[in-house]
């Protein structure tokens, strides 16, 4: 080989090795930093979600019916309970949707609602704050009626657009419909907090 072909070969310095092996070692504790924080990620996601399913779901509002307490658009944070007293907004089942309403009786309870809309719950008026139209709405049930065992009376706060228990097609709510009780209410920031 003659000289011209023979490559000249070049030995590092200290200073350049040293470089090269902090770069390594960056990369190395950048890839370690990126999968744990990844992996910490998929974690929290998944405690997130098992959370909100078995104890906290979340639901979005749509619609009218109980205004003006709950507005169309707006996120609420349930709580999976099976004790529900007169007055608390839950979250149920129907015909593959999720509905919101107020709980007016609960088993062995007698519901009668005059035609101004005045509801009666075992002979008694109900004080209903909440409610800023009342109206006998869409009523094609029985009245007097006795809630059944297991079941819960509801209706909505917007009385005359909200279709409830008042009407047969919707009738009583079983436990087994039931997603929770409405607890807190996250969107909009403007009317964060708890919602009764």
């Amino acid at each position: 080989m003659s000289r011209s072909e023979q490559r000249e070969i070049r030995i590092p310095s200290r200073e350049e090795v040293a470089k090269e092996r902090e770069k390594l070692k960056y990369r190395q504790r950048f890839r370690r930093t990126l999968l744990s924080t990844v992996g910490f990620l998929i974690v929290v996601a998944a405690v997130s979600v098992l959370i909100s399913t078995q104890f906290f779901p979340v639901v979005q509002v749509s619609g009218d019916s109980m205004e003006p307490v709950l507005k169309d658009g707006e996120i609420l944070v349930l709580q999976k309970t099976d004790d529900f007293e007169t007055g608390d907004p839950i979250a149920f089942y129907y015909q593959s949707r999720i509905l919101l309403k107020r709980v007016i009786g609960t088993a062995g309870d007698y519901i009668d609602i005059d035609e101004e809309g005045n509801v009666y719950v075992n002979g008694e008026l109900l004080d209903e704050p909440y409610v800023t139209d009342k109206s006998l709405g869409e009523c094609d049930i029985q009245l007097p009626c006795q809630v059944p065992d297991g079941k819960l009376f509801v209706m909505g706060d917007h009385r005359s657009v909200s279709i409830d228990s008042r009407s047969s097609e919707v009738g009583f709510v079983g436990q087994e419909q039931i997603v929770g009780r409405v607890a807190f209410r996250v969107w909009p920031l403007n009317r964060l907090g708890f919602v009764s």
